[in-house]
C-alpha cells in the first residue's frame, strides 16, 4: 500500500493539470519493433529499451507515466507462450516506470479490457481471475494509480473496478472508455450515465482514450462535461493512420495535438496524455501549450444539458422518382457518360446500425437531384458499416440509380474475393472502385485481421480477369463479367509527380476511370489536371463539403490523404451548424467551379449523411453546365 502517494496524486488531479506520456505499443512500432511481438514482454526480455522510451517522455514533461502492461494479461498473454509470467511482466513494468520516473512523476498501473476484440466468449469467472493476477502484481509493485483503458463495456470497468478496490481499497482509480461515437458504451450505457455510475462507485477519473483522434474525443468529452463532477482524461490517437509502403503512419501532428490538450483543459480534463501514434515529440508540446492554460473550470456538476447539434434538414420520402427494374446492362456507363458529359458521383455512407431509413431517403434525395451513381464505401476507416453490396442491391432496385461499390484488400482473402465478385455480377452491380482498405487494428474491431491478399494493382488486374471469363485461380468461367472498374488517387501528397506516376500503373493494371480523396485547394486541382492531361481514362475529382470548422481541422489534421488550404481553414475558423453547412457548400461551389473547367467528372463525398449539401452540389453542378437533372437518367 503506497497511501502517501495515492493522497498525494488525489491532490495533484483535483488541483492542476497532469500531463500523461505518450503511446508505447505504436513508439515501439515506429523503433523498428514488428506488430505481433508482446511489447509487455520486453519489460523483461529489453528493459533498457522501455526505461528509455518512460525516460524520454519524463524529459519531454510528462507527470505520469503508464506502466507497459496494457496487456500484460493472461488471455493475451497466452498467445505468445507466456501466461506463467503474467506477474513478473507487471512487476517489470512498474520497477521501469519507477526508475524513469525519479519522483517527478506519478505512475499509473496500465490495464485494458480483457473481453475487447475476443472471438470467444470468456467466462465471467475467468475475467475475475484475469484481472486478480494482474491488479494483485500491479498495486504490489508500488503504482500511485490505476487506469484502466480502452474499455468499450461499463459492466467490464465495473467487474475490474470492484477487483481493484478488493485487493486496496484506496487505491486512486482512473476510468478510460473507447468509444466509436459521442454517444454510447458498447454495453448500451449513454456517457453521461456510465460516468455517473463510475462516479458513485468511487471511481477519481473519467475520460477517454484510443479509437479516436482529438477532434472524436473532445465531442466525447463535450457530451458529459458538465455533468460528470469529476476530473476527466483525454489520451487521443494522433489522428488516423495512414498505410503507405507496408508502415502505418499517424498524421496530427504535434502542434495540432498541443491545440487540442488546451482545449480537454478548457472543458475539465485534469489529466491530458496521448495514445496511438503519439510520440514525446507530441507530449513535449502539450507540456507547453498547456503553461498558457491559467485557469481551470470548476468540478461542480452544472445542471444545463449536453449541447447535441442534430439538424440535418428536411427528410424526404423514398420513391418520388424511383425507376427500379433497369435493364442496367443497357445503361452507358459512367466512363462512357464522362466522356460526353459532366458526370457526378456521390458518395453516401452505408450505417453503423441496422436502420437504413434514412440511407435510402439520402439516396432518394439524391437520385432526385440528378446523381448518375451512388457510391458506397466498404467498412471504411475499417469501422463496421453495413454491407455496401446488400444496399447497392437496395437503392438500385427500389431508388433506380446506379450503385458503385467500393471494394477493399483488407477484408477478404482471394476466396472471399472472386465470391463477392461473382456476387456483384449476379446482382448486375458492375461498378466498383478498388481500394487497399484502412487497417483493421485502427478500427472498431482492433483484433480483426487484415487480410491484404491484395494489393489495389492486383486486385484491379483480378477483376478485369473476370471480364475475360478467367477465375482467380485461372479457370476458365462459363461467361465474362463486365466490370468497370476504378482506382484511387490522393493527390494531396508532398511529391505529386510521384504520385501522378503511381496512377499510371494502376491505369497500366486496367482501371477504367479514377477516382480522388477530396481536394480543398483550386491550385491543386489545376496543376493535377496539367499532371494527368495524357491519362485517356476519365478523374472525377473529389469534393466533400465541409460542415463546421471542428470538421475541417479534424480533416486536415488527423485523415490522411487530406489536406485544407489556408484559405479554406480560415473561411471555416468557429464556423458551427447550419452556418457552418452553408459556408462549407459555398467553397465547394468554389471548387467545383475549377474542376468542372478541367474534368467532366465531379465525386461528391457526403459528410456526417447531411445529404442535403450533396444533393444542392449535384444540382449546381447541373445547373453550372446548364443540363437538366431530369434528363440525366434516362
Amino acid at each position: 500500500m503506497n497511501t502517501s502517494q495515492y493522497e498525494k496524486f488525489r491532490q495533484a488531479i483535483q488541483n492542476q493539470l497532469i500531463v500523461g506520456d505518450g503511446a508505447m505499443g505504436t513508439y515501439l512500432y515506429q523503433l523498428g519493433y514488428p506488430v505481433g511481438k508482446s511489447y509487455e514482454a520486453m519489460n523483461i526480455s529489453d528493459p533498457d529499451i522501455i526505461l528509455g522510451i518512460h525516460r524520454e517522455y519524463v524529459e519531454a514533461g510528462a507527470t505520469l507515466l503508464e506502466t507497459n502492461t496494457f496487456t500484460a494479461n493472461r488471455e493475451k498473454l497466452a498467445k505468445h507462450g507466456m501466461e506463467h509470467l503474467v506477474k513478473d511482466i507487471n512487476r517489470a513494468g512498474v520497477r521501469l516506470a519507477r526508475e524513469a520516473a525519479q519522483g517527478k512523476a506519478f505512475v499509473a498501473g496500465a490495464l485494458g479490457s480483457i473481453r475487447a476484440g475476443k472471438r470467444e466468449n470468456i467466462s465471467t469467472e475467468q475475467v475475475v481471475r484475469d484481472f486478480e493476477e494482474q491488479l494483485s502484481a500491479l498495486i504490489e509493485a508500488g503504482v500511485d494509480a490505476i487506469m484502466f483503458e480502452t474499455f468499450y463495456d461499463l459492466e467490464e470497468m465495473r467487474l475490474a473496478f470492484k477487483i481493484a478496490r478488493q485487493i486496496d481499497n484506496n487505491v486512486p482509480i482512473i476510468c478510460q472508455f473507447a468509444v466509436e461515437d459521442s454517444e454510447r458504451t458498447k454495453d448500451g450505457f449513454t456517457l453521461p450515465e456510465a460516468f455517473r455510475i463510475l462516479r458513485e462507485d468511487g471511481a477519481d477519473v473519467v475520460g477517454f482514450n484510443c479509437r479516436m483522434g482529438p477532434n472524436g474525443l473532445l465531442r466525447a468529452i463535450e457530451s458529459v462535461e458538465s455533468m460528470v463532477g469529476l476530473p476527466l482524461s483525454a489520451f487521443p490517437n494522433a489522428g488516423l493512420p495512414d498505410y503507405v509502403d507496408g508502415r502505418y503512419n499517424f498524421v496530427a501532428t504535434a502542434e495540432y495535438m498541443a491545440q487540442s490538450a488546451v482545449e480537454f483543459a478548457n472543458k475539465g480534463a485534469r489529466l491530458v496524455g496521448g495514445c496511438c501514434g503519439t510520440t514525446p515529440e507530441h507530449i513535449r508540446a502539450i507540456v507547453s501549450a498547456l503553461e498558457t492554460v491559467k485557469e481551470l473550470p470548476s468540478l461542480a456538476i452544472k445542471n444545463n444539458r449536453a449541447k447535441l447539434d442534430i439538424s440535418v434538414g428536411t427528410e424526404l420520402p423514398v420513391g418520388a422518382s424511383s425507376s427500379s427494374n433497369k435493364d442496367w446492362n443497357k445503361q452507358p456507363t459512367i466512363v462512357d457518360l464522362a466522356k460526353e458529359r459532366h458526370t457526378v458521383i456521390v458518395e453516401l455512407d452505408p450505417p453503423r446500425d441496422l436502420d437504413i431509413a434514412k440511407f435510402m431517403r439520402g439516396a432518394a434525395e439524391l437520385k432526385r437531384a440528378g446523381a448518375d451513381a451512388v457510391t458506397l464505401a466498404d467498412n471504411s476507416l475499417a469501422v463496421t458499416r453495413m454491407s455496401n453490396m446488400a444496399l447497392g442491391y437496395l437503392i438500385k432496385e427500389e431508388v433506380g440509380v446506379r450503385p458503385l461499390v467500393h471494394i477493399a484488400c483488407r477484408d477478404r482473402n482471394l476466396i472471399g474475393t472472386q465470391s463477392h465478385m461473382m456476387g456483384l455480377d449476379a446482382l448486375e452491380m458492375d461498378h466498383v472502385l478498388a481500394v487497399t482498405g484502412d487497417p483493421a487494428r485502427f478500427g472498431d474491431l482492433p483484433d480483426s485481421s487484415s487480410v491484404y491478399d491484395l494489393t489495389s494493382f492486383e486486385i484491379i488486374r483480378m477483376i478485369k480477369q473476370l471480364n475475360d471469363g478467367v477465375a482467380f485461380s485461372g479457370r476458365p468461367l462459363k461467361q465474362k463479367a463486365n466490370f468497370v472498374v476504378g482506382a484511387a488517387f490522393n493527390p494531396n501528397v508532398k511529391h505529386l509527380e510521384k504520385a501522378v506516376e503511381r496512377l499510371y500503373r494502376k491505369v497500366e493494371a486496367g482501371a477504367d476511370y479514377i477516382m480522388t480523396q477530396p481536394i480543398y485547394d483550386p491550385v491543386l486541382i489545376e496543376r493535377m489536371a496539367e499532371l494527368t492531361k495524357s491519362i485517356s481514362i476519365p478523374i472525377f475529382v473529389g469534393i466533400m463539403p465541409l460542415a463546421s470548422g471542428r470538421n475541417a481541422e479534424y480533416l486536415h489534421n488527423e485523415v490522411p490523404g487530406i489536406l485544407l488550404s489556408d484559405e479554406v481553414r480560415s473561411r471555416m475558423a468557429g464556423l458551427e451548424g447550419e452556418v457552418g453547412r452553408t459556408v462549407g457548400v459555398d467553397i465547394a461551389r468554389d471548387l467545383l467551379d475549377v474542376a468542372m473547367k478541367h474534368f467532366n467528372g465531379i465525386y461528391l463525398i457526403t459528410p456526417f449523411m447531411f445529404y442535403e449539401m450533396t444533393a444542392e452540389l449535384t444540382s449546381y453542378v447541373w445547373e453550372k453546365a446548364e443540363r437538366p437533372a431530369n434528363l440525366l437518367s434516362r
